[in-house]
C-alpha cells in the first residue's frame, strides 16, 4: 500500500525571528495565511488517504501539527524528542510502517516546499510510486532542472532513460551539496538535476540499505518500532546524519543493494528556506520592496520588510537591499546578501539575552 511521510521537524533558523522554537517556519501562515505543513498535507491526500499520511516532527510541535491537520490520526504524528537529522526521521517512519505493512511504499516529503500546481505534483508522485512498485531495488528521487549553481542542494547525474516512465532516468551519481566550482560544472553540462529532497521507496528496500550502511541507526530504529515506549531512551542515541549523505550518495556509487533513479519535477518548485524565497511569496510595491503587515517604505528599494505586530508600524527610509523583520518578541535587520548568517544572530541572541529568544 502507498503512504506519505512528511518531515516537519526543522526549527527554521534562517527565518528567525518569524520562525521560533515555539512556532517553526513550516507552521507559519506564509502562503496567504496557510502554512507550508498544511499545503504539504493537502498535496499528500491527492495521492493517498489521510489515514496513510504520517508527520515526523519535534515533540514540542506535535499538538500544533494535530491542530493544523485535524484529519490526521493522532497515532500518525511521530514526535522526535530531539532532532537527529533526516536519516532518522525517514528511518523512524519506515520502521513504523514496516511493522504495520511489510509491503509499504512510502513517499518521503518535506514541509518546507511550495509546489504548484498541486495536481501536477500528484501526477509526478504517482509516477514515482509506480516506478518504486515496479522496481523493488529503486530509491526514487524527484529531480528539478537547475536554474543556477546552488551549493545548498544535492545534484543527480542523469543516466539512461527508464522505458515506460515519462522523463525518468537512471542516476549515475548523487552528489550532495557540491562546491561552487562543481555546481557550476554540473549546471553548465545540462546533465544534472537538483535533488528536491523528496523520495519514494519500498520501506523494506530503504531499511535494507540502513542495515548495510548505517547498522547502528537500523538497530536503534528497529528497537524503537518494537518498543515505542522507549522513545526518550533510544532516539537521542541514534547517530545523526542525513538521508542524502548516509544513503543516497553511497548507494549511487555502488554500495548497498539498491540503486538510485530519478523522476523529473517539471513545475513550480520552491524550497522556502530563507527570506529571499519568502520574498517571492509577498506582495511587492512599485519600488520592488516585498512587504507584509503595517509597513511604510520611503525612497527605499529592493527590501524585504515584514511586520507581524499589529500594534506597531515599521518604516524604512533611504535604504536598499535589506531584510527587516519585526515581531512582538524580536527584530532583525540584515543585508539581503547576508541572510545565510542569521543562525549566527540566533546563537548570539541565545548567548547574550537568553534561550527564550531562540
Amino acid at each position: 500500500m502507498r503512504y506519505v511521510s512528511i518531515m516537519a521537524g526543522g526549527s527554521g533558523t534562517r527565518l528567525w525571528p518569524l520562525s521560533r522554537k515555539g512556532m517553526p517556519k513550516q507552521m507559519l501562515g506564509l502562503v496567504d495565511g496557510t502554512s507550508l505543513l498544511r499545503l504539504a498535507f493537502e498535496r499528500a491526500v491527492l495521492v493517498v488517504p489521510a489515514e496513510n499520511v504520517f508527520v515526523v516532527t519535534g515533540a514540542p510541535y506535535a499538538d500544533a501539527v494535530a491542530a493544523q491537520l485535524p484529519e490526521l490520526p493522532v497515532a500518525n504524528v511521530l514526535g522526535e524528542p530531539v532532532g537527529r537529522d533526516s536519516l532518522n526521521a525517514a528511518g523512524w517512519a519506515a520502521a513504523v510502517l514496516a511493522a504495520r505493512d511489510p509491503d509499504a511504499v512510502v513517499a518521503q516529503l518535506t514541509a518546507d516546499h511550495l509546489i504548484r500546481p498541486a495536481e501536477e505534483f500528484a501526477r509526478v508522485l504517482d509516477r514515482a510510486f509506480r516506478l518504486a512498485e515496479a522496481d523493488a531495488g529503486a530509491l526514487v528521487t524527484l529531480g528539478v532542472v537547475p536554474t543556477w549553481p546552488h551549493t545548498g542542494f544535492g545534484y543527480v547525474h542523469r543516466g539512461e532513460p527508464i522505458p515506460g516512465f515519462e522523463g525518468a532516468c537512471q542516476v549515475l551519481e548523487f552528489t550532495e551539496k557540491p562546491s561552487r566550482d562543481r555546481a557550476e560544472e554540473f549546471v553548465a553540462s545540462g546533465q544534472y538535476w537538483w535533488n528536491a529532497g523528496m523520495f519514494v521507496w519500498r520501506v523494506a528496500t530503504f531499511l535494507d540499505q540502513l542495515r548495510a550502511l548505517c547498522p547502528a541507526n537500523y538497530d536503534g530504529l528497529r528497537d524503537l518500532a518494537a518498543h515505542p515506549d522507549r522513545l526518550a531512551e533510544i532516539f537521542p542515541g541514534l547517530p545523526k546524519n542525513s538521508v542524502d549523505y548516509a544513503v543516497m550518495e553511497p548507494v549511487s556509487r555502488g554500495l548497498g543493494s539498491a540503486h538510485v533513479v530519478s523522476v523529473p519535477l517539471d513545475l513550480d518548485w520552491r524550497d522556502v528556506g530563507g527570506y529571499p524565497s519568502v520574498a517571492d511569496l509577498l506582495p511587492h510595491d512599485d519600488d520592488g520592496n516585498a512587504v507584509s503587515g503595517q509597513v511604510v517604505c520611503v525612497d527605499a528599494r529592493g527590501n524585504v520588510v515584514m511586520n507581524t505586530d499589529d500594534d506597531s508600524v515599521v518604516a524604512v527610509l533611504g535604504v536598499e537591499g535589506l531584510v527587516v523583520v519585526h515581531t512582538p518578541g524580536a527584530t532583525l535587520v540584515v543585508p539581503a546578501d547576508q541572510t545565510e548568517r542569521i543562525k549566527d544572530v540566533v546563537a548570539a541572541a541565545v548567548a547574550q539575552v537568553g534561550p527564550a529568544y531562540a
